[in-house]
């Protein structure tokens, strides 16, 4: 395993490219609603990240099971985890929930985070798991600090679904992040404290608790990307990409443009 540490001009060009990813989350948060395919929350998505300069680094993704991701964004409805590719014939309805997974990449520089979006009225059991998973991320950036280990990111995200009654994926995890999207290390959402790799300053992870419902058991769908639970059941994914740093985590993207337009979940 070979973990790149950043320098803070590396972190400042990372920034950059996070605050777009977050951009054009808020751009897409102004579409959302019923009716609208995720076809075109895609293009919105595409023509966004081009106009600012940078590159959609989802499109042409390689796939172990199949051919490269179609699309610039991933948009999971309901009971899809992660991964769900844009269609024309996925609409929005009133009560379902989407997240969207946006990477760019711009001046040589990965941005990689995700929200779950609720489309018109959702219910107060899936606004929960919303509110929970997404308390999760930030309670396991808490713990992204020099010296900690990344079991204590993980185990805080486990310690606060499970306890709640809510399943964590194992199969998929956050990761290293700079001028790949994926680097290493991998940052599972489940763990021991006090286990796992040492954080240094300047390392650069996403962090993005996948979390369901029901049972934490998964499918891959005919699509060969699209990934979802096993029983059925919704499923929430928040993503930031953060810089650790010695007292408190440096989080390189942000909710802000959504949450302005969204408004916040608690």
């Amino acid at each position: 395993m070979k973990i790149f540490l950043k320098t803070e001009d590396e972190i400042e060009l990372m920034r950059q490219a996070n605050q777009l990813v977050g951009k054009t989350l808020g751009e897409l948060a102004k579409h959302i609603k019923p009716g609208v395919t995720t076809l075109q929350l895609d293009k919105i998505a595409d023509e966004y990240i081009r106009d600012h300069g940078a590159i959609p680094t989802f499109k042409g993704f390689p796939n172990p099971y199949g051919g490269p991701f179609p699309a610039s964004i991933c948009t999971s409805v309901n009971e899809i985890v992660v991964h769900g590719v844009p269609n024309a014939e996925t609409i929005l309805k009133d009560g379902d929930i989407i997240s969207i997974d946006c990477g760019t990449l711009l001046n040589g520089f990965c941005g990689d985070s995700c929200y779950t979006f609720c489309v018109g009225e959702v219910s107060a059991e899936v606004r929960k798991l919303l509110r929970v998973t997404k308390d999760s991320l930030y309670l396991g950036i808490e713990q992204a600090v020099a010296g900690h280990h990344l079991g204590d990111i993980s185990s805080a995200v486990q310690e606060h679904c499970e306890s709640n009654g809510y399943g964590v994926v194992r199969e998929l995890t956050g990761h290293g992040i700079g001028r790949e999207m994926h680097e290493d290390p991998p940052v599972p959402n489940f763990g021991r404290r006090g286990n796992g790799t040492m954080l240094k300053e300047s390392m650069c992870i996403a962090i993005e608790p996948m979390i369901t419902m029901g049972k934490r058991d998964i499918g891959l769908m005919p699509d060969r990307w699209s990934i979802r639970t096993r029983d059925g059941k919704p499923a929430a994914h928040f993503e930031h990409t953060i810089a650790v740093r010695k007292g408190k985590a440096e989080i390189l993207s942000s909710f802000e443009e959504v949450e302005r337009i969204e408004g916040k979940l608690y």
